[in-house]
């Protein structure tokens, strides 16, 4: 699923030739590049739209607009072409300012309304495995090819411990696998964060989930990650997000003797007051969590986030690595999009949009002929793709073979990268 900001290490980058408007508050959902769009044919040349529907209001606002960003970045440094077609973006909002966060609603209206457009090539989104599990089938059925650059859940790909009954062949009603990411799944941030419980020495782990796709489907794959390693679980609860506080959860994990606290679930589910009560009623325990408490409204308090003293003990783990931690390729990414935007530390999932962004090009220009079903094919037959995350490939559930995770702790209300971690999976 999702991060804060990460330190950046300069690099000098001759200056790009084509210009794009960095992002603002309200030009976030006008289109970059591209001209009239007309329907591609079989000669392999027209004009083409790729959309990204993100949440750009709420907690998840600065990384949403970071990978924006960075999609624009892409498609301005292909001179919005793949092939023989010109591209034009359209960024889409799937949240809204009542909820701070997505909503089925908005995804539903977003993609809807990519998969009535002849002219739509490729859906980058969602952000939230949650607001995945409402756009898949819609684009499923009109065989969109669809890229997420953060979701995790395990279920919106593979039937793997961590999917829920049924999953994830609910997702495709047609049969038509159209789903592809970039980012790890939660088996492997699932072992990540048991790893990491091991390597602290925890010996009883009170769990608690948000019961959403994401949120349940990692304190599963975290509760069997935590069983292979002899990791005792003392329960894994499901929360009412809408709770005032969460005391009483609390208080039976410390009368369980807990020594270790794990939340699935995102931000604003209740994730600061859960940690608050559980810091509170277990003062030596640590606290960890997964990429659905990344954003700044958990880990700042100026913006309402965990106190310091909470935070001190909590550590995160993140798909996205510390910029100086990626390639050759990733490091030059992050140096162009300082330059680019004015930024001297970005949001590291502004990599994740532009990967995204040039996976789907990528695609399109393999295609041949621009035609949706021909870019799944495409997406589905990526392999040892060597882009700014490294050298990957698409699997054929759709999932990326990339497998590092990112380890954080809390320092002055940001994220502080600790070390990439080597899961142990088996």
């Amino acid at each position: 699923m999702r991060l804060q900001r990460a330190a950046v290490a300069g690099l000098l980058i001759p200056a790009l030739a084509f210009g794009i408007v960095a992002c603002g508050d309200d030009d976030d959902k006008a289109s970059s590049g591209g001209g009239a769009a007309t329907t591609p044919g079989e000669a392999g040349s027209g004009n083409l739209t790729v959309y990204s529907s993100l949440p750009l209001q709420g907690g998840s606002r600065t990384q949403a607009l970071a990978i924006v960003n960075g999609a624009k970045l892409a498609l301005e440094q292909a001179g919005n072409k793949a092939g023989n077609f010109t591209i034009k973006y359209e960024s889409l909002d799937d949240s809204t300012a009542q909820a701070g966060k997505w909503t089925p609603e908005t995804v539903s209206q977003n993609a809807r309304k990519v998969a009535q457009d002849p002219k739509a090539a490729v859906y980058i989104g969602e952000f939230n495995s949650g607001a995945s599990a409402v756009s898949i089938p819609l684009l499923s059925d009109a065989k969109v090819p669809q890229i997420s650059p953060a979701n995790t859940a395990v279920g919106l790909t593979s039937d793997e411990p961590g999917a829920e009954k049924g999953e994830p062949d609910k997702y495709y009603p047609s049969g038509f696998r159209n789903y592809t990411r970039i980012a790890p799944k939660d088996t492997i941030q699932g072992a990540a964060l048991a790893t990491t419980m091991k390597e602290d020495g925890c010996t009883k782990v009170a769990m608690a989930n948000d019961k959403e796709v994401y949120g349940a489907g990692l304190a599963r794959n975290v509760e069997s990650a935590a069983e292979k390693q002899s990791l005792n679980v003392l329960f894994n609860e499901g929360i009412d997000p809408k709770a005032p506080n969460f005391r009483s959860l609390a208080s039976k994990a410390k009368g369980q003797g807990a020594d270790c606290f794990m939340f699935g679930g995102i931000t604003a589910n209740g994730a600061v007051q859960l940690y608050k009560d559980f810091s509170a009623a277990i003062p030596n325990a640590k606290l960890y969590g997964g990429d659905g408490v990344t954003d700044s409204e958990f880990v700042d308090p100026k913006k309402g986030g965990i106190p310091k003293a909470v935070g001190d003990k909590v550590k995160i783990t993140v798909a996205t690595l510390d910029p100086g931690s990626y390639p050759a390729e990733g490091k030059a990414f992050f140096a162009e999009f300082r330059k680019k935007y004015g930024d001297d530390n970005p949001d590291p999932y502004a990599i994740y949009g532009f990967e995204a962004m040039s996976l789907a090009l990528d695609a399109i220009e393999r295609s041949g002929t621009g035609k949706k079903e021909d870019i799944v094919k495409a997406l589905f037959a990526t392999k040892d793709r060597s882009g700014v995350l490294g050298t990957y490939s698409i699997d054929e559930k759709g999932d990326t073979t990339l497998t590092d995770y990112g380890l954080y702790g809390v320092e002055g209300g940001e994220l502080k990268f600790d070390k990439t971690i080597k899961a142990a999976t088996s």
